[in-house]
């Protein structure tokens, strides 16, 4: 299938074949990663602004250095020394980079929706690289390209996503990535934190973990998002360790082949055994890479490459 959006601004917005378009992209940029010179010219000439106004460390250097390899122009946006201290609105400060000749937008933001505001008012492409509790769309691209390298598929696969549902964008891709792509998903952590309305997004959901990571061929643990809740849902860190954190006798309930999971940062010892993350079940720097040739591809794409094929002349 040719890509044709001129954005990235969700999964739920995406066919089936669009995600499978953005992997085998994916794919052939990851093998030009394996070249001794890793850099191709699919971008030069434009000017990519990386608009972070939340915090980030992996995803935002994960962009960069895409952008980086495709010989993109860089501007690095930082909300603490910009305008948004004195009172800027979104809108101008986007339509002011625009006026600097900018061909695409990174943006980054606490409110749910930011991407898609800026998607009607400027005519830039844009890429959501996490707004709010609303989705994170690389992220769910890279974790299920990273299942795809090690399983050959998705479609059919027991995929567990355990931890702070509620509050998690990238929980919310994912469900939509891998329900789309024909994967059986569970949801599972505390009833705060994992409502039954999650129901209606196509997956399951359970308040026992031992029941969620049996049979499970992958596990996707997701930290606590202290940042982004009103209140305390659940009464301490240890407690969750206890009753949902993963540990060696909950993992034995899984396929001895299950995978290990994590968008990062961890919290080590809370969601995750350290030495399980660590182990060798263990893909969380593998997402880490993998997110790089992800974010090639999307960048490609938006910039109005067909797919894989084209990226083998570059």
């Amino acid at each position: 299938m040719t890509w044709t959006k001129k954005h990235l601004l969700d999964i739920e917005s995406l066919e089936a074949d669009e995600i499978l378009t953005v992997l085998d992209t994916a794919r052939a940029f990851k093998t030009v990663g394996e070249r001794p010179i890793k850099k191709v010219p699919a971008l030069r000439g434009k000017t990519v602004v990386n608009l972070f106004v939340e915090p980030s460390t992996r995803t935002r250097i994960s962009f960069e250095l895409a952008e980086q390899r495709l010989s993109a122009d860089i501007i690095n946006f930082s909300a603490e020394a910009s305008s948004f201290k004195k009172g800027e609105t979104l809108k101008d400060t986007a339509r002011n980079l625009e006026a600097l000749n900018a061909d695409f937008i990174v943006i980054r933001h606490g409110a749910s929706g930011a991407p898609h505001f800026l998607s009607r008012v400027i005519q830039a492409g844009v890429i959501n690289a996490g707004d709010g509790a609303h989705e994170h769309p690389t992220q769910a691209l890279l974790d299920v390209f990273t299942i795809r390298e090690h399983k050959g598929r998705i479609a059919g696969l027991n995929v567990t996503i355990l931890g702070d549902i509620l509050y998690s964008r990238v929980a919310r891709s994912n469900i939509r990535a891998l329900t789309k792509l024909g994967a059986n998903v569970t949801l599972c952590g505390p009833s705060t934190l994992v409502p039954k309305t999650f129901e209606q997004m196509g997956c399951r959901v359970t308040h026992d973990v031992d029941e969620a990571i049996r049979g499970a061929d992958v596990l996707n643990l997701l930290r606590i998002q202290h940042e982004r809740q009103r209140k305390t849902m659940f009464p301490g860190i240890g407690e969750y360790a206890q009753l949902f954190g993963l540990n060696h006798a909950r993992l034995a309930r899984a396929k001895p082949d299950a995978l290990i999971m994590h968008p990062g940062p961890i919290n080590r010892g809370v969601e995750i055994d350290s030495d399980i993350a660590d182990g060798d079940r263990s893909l969380i720097l593998e997402q880490v890479t993998n997110g790089l040739a992800v974010r090639m591809a999307v960048l490609f794409l938006v910039n109005g490459g067909k797919g894989p094929r084209e990226v083998a002349g570059n």
